[in-house]
């Protein structure tokens, strides 16, 4: 029987268990020793500094107020907004529709809609914008509020609108003659690019808003509530939003020069284009509606042919006459609407081409020119007929 060694040792003999030396030792209590006298240290700093500075306490209660400074003179730029501000807040109004609910007991009410406005003249005339009160007429039980500057509150009624032009006139009723104070108007035929504005009313329901900016662009074209393009609009960056239609665009001198109507956006909050309806057409409609007149549009006494079949026709440019009105401008004109010949086929009707020197591509451009034209004006419009030029004046009629 073989014997089994109880361990196989390699030559180098057995494994040993390793031992620091003595100086390792020393070197390792030396650093902890160390560390404990640095930790020591800053706990015994820590409170040195706490002893010699003690936090204050979080409280007072005879803590006296900060001592505060004025503000200082404004300088010129603010002087004249506060300017405009101070000479024009107690003409700009609320006008708010209310719809009135019946109980049994009582009538209660309740804001349906605001908007701004400004007073006109001495009778307590409002001008606003037609969209602010044109829930008076889509609903029943509606009524008319303007809230004044101080806060008052008055009943009013419309005196009329003109919706082809967004503007509407109202009446306060029963106000004192000390509180009406009309805005002065100045003219917008010669506004420059870049001429400072200002902005007051009650976007949001937050009234006497000032807001500042400059006229970015003049005679632009804006649709009022009817479809029907609004000529010689003003476009600037003053801040409106909803609240602020109806209100008054200023100079710097506290003028009117434009009535605020709407702006253009992408997210429904303002990016700095407003349009605002210009004083002067403001002034003419404003006056018919109060003279009791319906304020007029620019015709030439002609119906236009639908453009898409006028196209389709081959014809690419211009609007062509399918009829011409019995004694309006046109037809004293001589111009011809689409007629029958002699073998019973239709023969094409003028093309209108230009008026004033402009051109008319298509049915908005016909519109937009129109637009600018006033009742008993001298025009002279461009047309084709049997492919040939020719040119007419025609006398613009209000209608």
């Amino acid at each position: 029987m073989a014997l089994i060694p109880p361990h196989d040792f390699d030559d180098r003999g057995p494994p040993r268990r390793e031992r620091h030396s003595p100086r390792f030792l020393s070197y390792l209590l030396i650093i902890l020793f160390a560390v404990a006298i640095a930790g020591l240290g800053v706990w015994a700093g820590s409170r040195l500094v706490h002893m010699l500075n003690p936090q204050p306490p979080a409280t007072n209660p005879n803590e006296p107020p900060k001592p505060a400074v004025a503000n200082g003179p404004l300088d010129a730029e603010e002087t004249e907004a506060n300017q405009v501000f101070e000479s024009v807040k107690d003409s700009v109004v609320n006008v708010d529709t209310m719809l009135l609910q019946r109980g049994t007991l009582h009538i209660s009410e309740r804001q349906t809609g605001t908007g701004s406005g400004f007073v006109w003249d001495a009778d307590g005339r409002i001008v606003t914008n037609y969209h602010v009160v044109q829930a008076l007429y889509k609903h029943a039980n509606m009524a008319l509020r303007v809230v004044m500057a101080d806060g008052s509150e008055h009943d009013a009624r419309v005196v009329g609108t003109a919706a082809d032009y967004d503007l509407a006139v109202v009446q306060i009723l029963n106000v004192a003659k000390d509180k009406l104070k009309p805005v002065q108007l100045a003219t917008s035929s010669d506004l420059k690019v870049g001429q400072k504005v200002f902005a007051i009313g009650n976007p949001f329901a937050l009234s006497l808003t000032l807001t500042s900016g400059i006229i970015s662009n003049l005679d632009r074209s804006i649709e009022s509530p009817t479809g029907v393009p609004i000529p010689g609009a003003i476009q600037h960056t003053a801040q409106i939003n909803p609240g602020n239609s109806g209100g008054p665009l200023l100079n710097r001198h506290g003028q009117l020069i434009g009535v605020n109507t709407s702006i253009a956006t992408t997210s429904g909050g303002n990016v700095g284009i407003g349009f605002s309806i210009p004083s002067d057409t403001v002034n003419q409609v404003v006056t018919a509606i109060i003279r009791n007149e319906r304020p007029l549009k620019p015709d030439l006494g002609v119906r236009l042919y639908d453009e898409k079949e006028l196209r389709s026709a081959g014809y690419d440019s211009g609007v062509m006459i399918q009829d011409v009105l019995p004694g309006g401008p046109a037809e004293k004109a001589g111009l011809r609407g689409i007629r029958r010949g002699a073998n019973g086929h239709a023969r094409p009707g003028d093309i209108i081409i230009a008026i004033n020197g402009q051109t008319v591509d298509n049915i908005r451009d016909y519109k937009q020119v129109l637009s600018k034209l006033k009742p008993g004006q001298q025009v002279k419009v461009k047309y084709q007929r049997d492919e040939e030029e020719h040119e007419a004046t025609l006398s613009v009629r209000g209608v």
